[in-house]
């Protein structure tokens, strides 16, 4: 007797029904379902993934795609998914695309060699049954590519053609955050966006700046070129950018908003480096919800970038699921939070 054989006779079910149990198939029932987890256990008995891969033609294994790994907030959205799917019995494979590698001689809108790599080789190969990108707008060969091998997929950070998406939306994320400072008071207000050689994917930096601008606008409060520079969404950038800002007595603004916790972070650090104190001197505002953040005091604009990675997995189940509801592709807005802490205050001649 063979050992699925076993695990369906101490369940009391068939050896076809164990096989939909252990998958997670929606057929059986919960009851069922806990006797054959018990039963295998007890046994001893896991599915082989080789012999599962064969008979189903599926790896169970889903691709993630980052531009950045040493980025918080793609970890956090990271954490997010590979949670959700884990849970689901997914093992999940990461793919590194830096956005801003090319091939030689390029230029900026040159081919980025491991992306090709990626739709012409690993996937062909059937690696995974399916795919997340997060913050990557994907062209429309590539897209054409994945529906031709049957390769689900979901967009977490901006709108795709004919695939489901998940983002929130940057332009009104900035101008609460930048609102915010209004109603505290400021007018000289300087903001951090992102370096441009950064904002080819769903240009995050511009959509960000827009909404700057836009709040800047409503209030009467006219737009001072001196008062905008930008960064590459660390620590270390920021820093640089803010101590550019803050250095000159005689144009520092007395407030500043970061695209990114990091960046603002960095202006924290680059207020105090140059004897200012926060908020007393400068407040200062970020975007993200980083897990640093209380520890910095710093008000933000909370995104919850774990919560999106887990949505994003749970949307890519019901894709893969063959039972389920798969509605028409459509993008998903998600929550943001303006989160209130010590490094943003009235400015000084409000006081």
């Amino acid at each position: 007797m063979t050992r699925i054989q076993k695990v369906a006779e101490l369940a009391g079910v068939s050896t076809a029904t164990v096989s939909r149990a252990l998958a997670g198939k929606s057929t059986v029932s919960d009851s069922t379902r806990a006797r054959v987890v018990a039963a295998a256990k007890e046994l001893g008995y896991v599915v082989s993934a080789s012999a599962s891969s064969l008979a189903s033609g599926r790896t169970r294994n889903v691709g993630v795609v980052v531009p950045f790994l040493d980025r918080w907030f793609y970890s956090a959205v990271l954490k997010g998914a590979h949670g959700g799917l884990t849970d689901a019995g997914y093992d999940v494979t990461l793919y590194h695309l830096d956005t801003t590698e090319v091939g030689p001689g390029t230029g900026t809108e040159g081919t980025n060699p491991r992306r090709r790599r990626l739709f012409e080789e690993f996937l062909l190969r059937k690696r995974v049954d399916a795919l997340i990108a997060v913050t990557l707008e994907l062209s429309d060969e590539e897209l054409a590519e994945l529906h031709a091998v049957g390769k689900p997929l979901v967009g977490l950070g901006g709108p795709l053609a004919g695939v489901p998406t998940l983002s929130i939306d940057d332009v009104e994320v900035s101008r609460l955050a930048t609102e915010h400072l209004i109603s505290l008071g400021h007018r000289e207000i300087a903001h951090i966006g992102g370096d441009p050689v950064l904002d080819r994917d769903f240009h995050l930096g511009w959509r960000r700046r827009k909404g700057f601008e836009q709040a800047l606008e409503s209030a009467g409060i006219a737009l001072e070129p001196r008062l905008l520079n930008s960064a590459d969404f660390t620590v270390a950038g920021g820093y640089r950018s803010a101590k550019e800002l803050l250095g000159d007595p005689r144009t520092r603004p007395t407030a500043i908003f970061a695209g990114s916790d990091e960046m603002a972070m960095g202006a924290i650090m680059a207020a105090r480096d140059l004897g200012l104190r926060v908020p007393d001197d400068v407040s200062v505002i970020g975007i993200d919800g980083h897990d640093l953040a209380d520890f910095y005091e710093l008000t933000t604009v909370d995104q919850f970038a774990e919560e999106q990675g887990r949505l994003a997995a749970q949307t890519l189940l019901r894709e893969l699921s063959p039972d389920g509801e798969h509605p028409a592709p459509q993008n998903v807005a998600l929550p943001f939070k303006l989160i209130v802490r010590g490094s943003t205050a009235a400015p000084p001649d409000r006081r």
